[in-house]
């Protein structure tokens, strides 16, 4: 799985691990006008989707805070926060399964974020391509009513 394996990624200010509580997000390099315009969740989260750069494929959903939107930003590679850990973990430090960014976006809302990667192996912490491989609810359009052509 990947994650931070440094004592000093754990959050400070967080519940334990299970608790399910407001979290304070410590102080983050975020620029301030950025943080600004985030709509985060009531638990100071924003859904972060992963996409490969060039081929428009949604690879995993993550969690950032403020901390690791800016680490994110800075380092060119993508760093989550956990909600099941409690500590923030960046893509392939233990996988070798890196995703190197190439562009961030907010989503007009500034709710949720688009990280457009160049991701090496595979995403889903399963082993497979992308988090979306496995469980393919409709395909193709293919609604299962015959007969209908709306």
């Amino acid at each position: 799985m990947d994650r931070m394996t440094s004592t000093s990624a754990r959050r400070p200010g967080t519940a334990p691990q299970g608790s399910a509580s407001r979290h304070s997000a410590p102080p983050s390099g975020l620029d301030p006008e950025i943080a600004a315009r985030l709509k985060r969740s009531p638990d100071g989260l924003l859904p972060a989707i992963a996409q490969q750069y060039d081929t428009g494929e949604v690879l995993m959903l993550g969690w950032m805070d403020d901390e690791a939107l800016h680490r994110t930003l800075t380092t060119g590679r993508c760093t989550y926060w956990s909600r099941s850990r409690q500590e923030y973990w960046v893509k392939g430090d233990t996988s070798g399964h890196v995703q190197h960014v190439k562009s961030v976006a907010l989503d007009c809302d500034a709710d949720t974020v688009l990280v457009k990667v160049d991701q090496v192996g595979a995403a889903c912490h399963t082993g497979a391509r992308t988090c979306f491989d496995a469980d393919v609810l409709l395909k193709d359009g293919d609604h299962g009513v015959p007969g209908d052509d709306q």
